[in-house]
């Protein structure tokens, strides 16, 4: 009978320590980079509306103690984001990164072939570092043709897929086309669209923690 206790707490200690381990390892949230293009840098907005400033406003008034880092700039394709990547890790130190590259890509009717190609680089470059990556995802406009459409949609579910990463599926999600959350250029968010897609983000973020 004694035998058994003695197993019994040790078993019970061993499950303890697990536990304790696995709580020590986890990486807590503090600091978030925003890796993309004119859709996450405040293109045509005044500061205090840019999607950076907003998404760190949201997130504080839930209770999450998160900066948010404005690493986007506007114009960028995935080969620029690939250009710049390591210069920017080099420069901040994060914990996890939004992705959000490809919509210029798109505009640019580059072969989704290569946007698939820059977009797995980048990912292998911040997986190296041991960070972690959410993937916002595009969706090609059907003006593009059914062929493109087809081959640029399936980039960002398919490399979900095969690094594991947390997907948004489409960034714009409630916002695009829609001229009540959206510039004169009917491409770029207001002040409406961009509290929009803080949300979207925000419930990526806080799975974290």
């Amino acid at each position: 009978m004694k035998k058994l206790l003695v197993i019994f707490v040790l078993c019970l200690l061993n499950i303890i320590l697990v536990n304790c381990s696995e709580k020590e390892t986890k990486i807590k949230i503090e600091k978030v980079l925003l890796f993309g293009d004119s859709l996450m840098s405040g293109y045509g907005l005044p500061d205090e509306q840019h999607l950076s400033v907003v998404l760190e406003e949201n997130l504080k008034s839930e209770g999450y103690n998160i900066e948010i880092i404005d690493g986007s700039v506007s114009g960028d394709t995935s080969l620029d984001g690939l250009n710049r990547i390591e210069e920017t890790l080099s420069e901040t130190d994060v914990d996890l990164i939004i992705l959000g590259l490809g919509a210029n890509d798109m505009l640019k009717r580059i072969n989704p072939k290569k946007t698939k190609k820059n977009l797995e680089k980048i990912i292998q470059i911040i997986q190296n570092k041991n960070i972690k990556l959410i993937l916002a995802g595009m969706i090609a406009s059907p003006s593009y043709g059914f062929n493109f459409k087809k081959k640029f949609d399936k980039i960002f579910p398919d490399l979900s897929k095969k690094y594991d990463l947390p997907l948004i599926p489409f960034l714009l999600d409630g916002v695009a086309l829609n001229p009540n959350f959206n510039q004169s250029d009917g491409m770029h968010p207001n002040e409406k669209g961009t509290l929009i897609i803080s949300e979207t983000v925000k419930k990526s973020i806080v799975q974290f923690n």
